[in-house]
């Protein structure tokens, strides 16, 4: 049997739902496909066949949609990182909120409040490249995939998502790795001496961490490059310089051996009135300053947590937690990532908390270790959401109260569902902009446990109640 003919078809985008999927309509049936703005001119070809839609790939956009009448950066077409970028920011607000509340639209019949970024530009704190070329035989560069490209890279320059000193850096880094002939790993072949890079930087205090990574392929003189990095005139300070060793085959920043080339092996993000040490694979939310308005809001919407113990599920590095802490009884938090829990505690003790602790281990089981009657719940989980058997241990806890986190709406609003069965009731949703000009954004919800007594209907008929003993 031959190969089936690929169909090429053409459309102008008429919605785009969330997460990123638009669609139009082609012989009367729905046509699917990721990535694109309502408006434009498409030309896809056509995947799976249903009943009533079609699935597709995005092959070119033909014609731009009326709604773009930004400027972008001259990488947007091959970058892909910021899809909204042609559009107005307030378009991008009106489109995330209508997107959201579609997706919870039989759960929550309201209209989601949507809070925006306090920078809409420079507001990333994390930034992860890959050494390669931009087209076959190119001079070396570091940059980001390409969209939908394993093999090149795009060179970022003018990238509006990073602060200034990350271009500063980058630029340098190019420039001493050509000036060296320093190769990078071959996808195909494996060999090589440049990985990635990566850089945090902490913008509530200006301090950077540095860290490249290479095989062990062959050398670089390390000195040098740690010269040439405090050499750099930049706006923030750089506090640590890190050397990864990685020759797992994955294309993936695998820690092997992690070596402090230069500084500490930490930086410091201030919250509030906490500081919290921010390691190379901590996880740390990438918008700060839009974290600080999302657990303001957050916390706000526990309510009154004085004298009451709070679980915080899915805690990470203990941000929520320790914020909490200032005024509960107790905290507990439960991370799966044994070093976002050591930093944890390490940063809560440093913060002079002592009503907090946070534990190694998995939700599922160390849910039923806890002892505590729980007033109120924080879950902040991953991009998967709770595990059905974790959800239902967080279900018997009973907790009255229970704040819902999420980056990935489309798995809260599952989860929400298994909730409501299970006699909790949705009573706020909240949207939080915190990655402007891309297609992402984040959900908080707020969940009371009903009162059974006053919600359980029961029906019983007179002539079978015995009232001769009354």
């Amino acid at each position: 049997m031959g190969r089936r003919k690929k169909k090429y078809i053409e459309g102008i985008i008429e919605k785009v739902n969330f997460p990123n999927m638009s669609e139009f309509t082609f012989e009367d049936k729905k046509v699917n496909f990721k990535g694109g703005i309502e408006g434009q001119k498409v030309s896809v070809v056509v995947g799976r066949k249903r009943e009533k839609h079609m699935e597709a790939k995005l092959l070119e956009i033909l014609e731009k949609s009326p709604l773009e009448t930004n400027t972008t950066c001259p990488n947007y077409l091959e970058c892909g990182g910021c899809s909204y970028q042609s559009v107005p920011y307030e378009y991008e607000l009106k489109l995330k909120q209508r997107q959201i509340k579609e997706l919870f639209q039989d759960v929550y019949s309201e209209e989601p409040e949507i809070f925006e970024s306090p920078l809409k530009t420079a507001y990333r704190n994390k930034m992860e490249y890959t050494f390669a070329d931009m087209y076959k035989d190119s001079p070396i560069m570091l940059g980001m995939h390409k969209k939908n490209r394993f093999y090149e890279v795009v060179d970022t320059k003018e990238c509006n998502l990073v602060h200034r000193d990350f271009e500063i850096i980058r630029n340098a880094i190019i420039d001493f790795v050509r000036e060296k002939n320093l190769p990078f790993v071959k996808k195909r072949t494996h060999e090589g001496l440049l990985r990635h890079l990566i850089i945090r930087y902490a913008l509530t205090t200006g301090e950077i961490m540095v860290n490249i990574v290479t095989t062990t392929q062959s050398e670089f003189d390390k000195n040098s490059f740690v010269d040439m990095l405090l050499g750099l005139k930049l706006e923030g300070n750089i506090k640590s310089i890190v050397h990864t060793e990685n020759d797992s085959l994955a294309d993936a920043v695998v820690p092997e051996k992690i070596n402090i080339i230069f500084g500490k092996e930490y930086i410091t993000e201030k919250i509030f009135d906490l500081e919290f040490k921010v390691t190379l694979f901590s996880f740390f939310q990438p918008n700060v300053f839009g974290a600080i308005n999302l657990y303001s809001k957050a916390i706000e919407l526990c309510g009154d947590i004085e004298n009451k113990v709070v679980f915080d599920l899915y805690s990470g590095t203990g941000t929520i937690g320790q914020i909490v802490a200032r005024k509960a009884k107790a905290v507990y938090g439960i991370e799966i990532v044994e070093e976002a829990v050591e930093s944890a505690n390490k940063s809560a003790k440093e913060n002079g908390l002592t009503n907090c602790t946070f534990i190694a281990g998995d939700v599922l089981e160390e849910i039923e270790n806890r002892k505590e009657m729980v007033d109120v719940i924080i879950v902040d989980p991953p991009r998967d959401g709770i595990n059905q058997k974790a959800l239902e241990k967080i279900i018997s806890c009973g907790a009255k109260t229970m704040v819902y986190i999420s980056c990935n709406p489309k798995t809260q609003k599952r989860d929400v569902q298994i909730l409501l069965q299970n006699g909790y009731e949705l009573k706020t949703l909240k949207i939080f902009n915190q990655f402007p000009r891309t297609v992402h954004c984040e959900t908080v919800v707020l969940l009371s446990k009903l009162d059974v007594d006053k919600y359980i209907d029961v029906e019983i008929e007179l002539d079978e109640i015995d009232l001769t003993n009354a």
